[in-house]
């Protein structure tokens, strides 16, 4: 046989043109009605998984959220408590969002979207919202409680991380109900954001970007976010520096902060440009 035909016959064949239009659409920017789609995908996958899975992937995302708290107070604790070591912990804070939201463990403030998107659509999921709700909210808050018992009780941390740990956590609880209430709705509004945003990435790496980068702003602006935070409280509540009427005093407006801005700053707008599209017969895709 000549060389030239055996040439030919070693070159692959062309993918069939189908295969070539798909392949290039999974590279377009997705519209905002395949992200709602993601995210109703996500939300009954949520919602039909069994309440000792919930609880148990609730209790590691309260856990591993304590990265945040964690990674934060080791920067200031090792560069000491000057304006410019508080920016470069900043740049931290996002460790405990990556971990929980790449691991896709539970975190009650990315299902202030999830569940309440798909709710719009299908009135029946109010009462299994509330029960995802009342399982991971909890085992988010032991989850946190966990990790601070490991951070102070335990040794495990040299003293000036706890310490620096502990001025957070008084900071976060010296400021009046309102203003922990609206920096919640802040916090809740961009950790929604994130999980829709991601809902919409194409890979690991745009992801983690996109978590980086809004929950950098969190911690930059010192935003409450009920889980967050509460691993910084909760470790001045164990050394005694905080009062335990103050951390729930505090968690409450901080929670009904996060519920507000998730679900009405997040998703009422984004499923309003999906499902208000279709309503007068056309969508807008982004």
């Amino acid at each position: 046989m000549p060389f030239s035909k055996l040439r030919k016959k070693s070159r692959p064949e062309p993918p069939p043109e189908p295969l070539l239009e798909a392949a290039q659409l999974n590279l377009d920017r997705p519209t905002a009605d395949e992200i709602y789609e993601q995210v109703s995908r996500n939300a009954r996958h949520e919602l039909d998984r069994p309440a000792i899975a919930l609880a148990i992937s609730g209790l590691a995302g309260g856990i591993t959220m304590g990265l945040t708290a964690l990674s934060v107070s080791i920067v200031v604790g090792a560069l000491g408590p000057s304006t410019t070591s508080r920016f470069i912990a900043q740049l931290f804070y996002p460790m405990g969002f990556i971990a929980v939201i790449v691991g896709r463990a539970q975190l009650f403030t990315e299902n202030t979207l999830y569940p309440v998107a798909l709710m719009f659509a299908e009135r029946r999921h109010l009462w299994t919202t509330l029960r995802l709700w009342a399982i991971v909210l909890p085992s988010n808050l032991l989850g946190a409680f966990l990790f601070a018992v490991l951070a102070v009780r335990t040794g495990a941390l040299r003293p000036e991380y706890v310490s620096a740990m502990v001025v957070f956590g008084k900071e976060a609880v010296n400021v009046s109900g309102g203003n922990i209430f609206w920096s919640a709705v802040i916090g809740g509004w961009i950790i929604a954001l994130v999980a829709w945003l991601v809902s919409g990435s194409h890979s690991i790496t745009g992801s983690v970007m996109l978590i980086w980068l809004l929950t950098f702003m969190v911690g930059l602006g010192r935003f409450a976010h009920c889980i967050a935070s509460s691993g910084e409280i909760l470790a001045a509540v164990l050394q005694h520096q905080v009062a335990a009427s103050q951390y729930f005093a505090w968690l409450l407006p901080a929670v009904l902060g996060n519920i507000t801005g998730g679900v009405l700053i997040v998703t009422l707008l984004e499923y309003g440009q999906v499902k208000g599209g279709e309503d007068e017969g056309h969508s807008f895709p982004r």
